[in-house]
């Protein structure tokens, strides 16, 4: 199972670091990175393989909540067939 998780919030130090080991400390791949800084604002982008991950994707969204408000930014996760089907012409 894939997902796509953004993160948007102000640029500042160690946002892909936390967000990268909270992914690995869950068994979670990512699969395709990107990210920009947009006039002081950070901007991530992620595809990734929940396939191996212990827990379900709703509770992975609420973890992935509260860690964004921790870090002061806004995360959030959506089933990557809903994400495609949202952005299909």
């Amino acid at each position: 199972m894939q997902a796509i998780i953004t993160v948007v919030g102000s640029d500042k130090i160690g946002i892909i670091a936390k967000v990268s080991a909270f992914l690995a400390d869950r068994n979670i791949n990512i699969e395709d990175i990107s990210q920009t800084v947009l006039s002081g604002n950070f901007v991530m982008m992620m595809m990734v393989d929940l396939s191996k991950g212990a827990k379900p994707l709703e509770e992975i969204k609420q973890e992935l909540s509260q860690l964004g408000t921790a870090m002061q930014v806004s995360i959030s996760v959506m089933h990557e067939q809903v994400f495609s089907a949202m952005h299909r012409i």
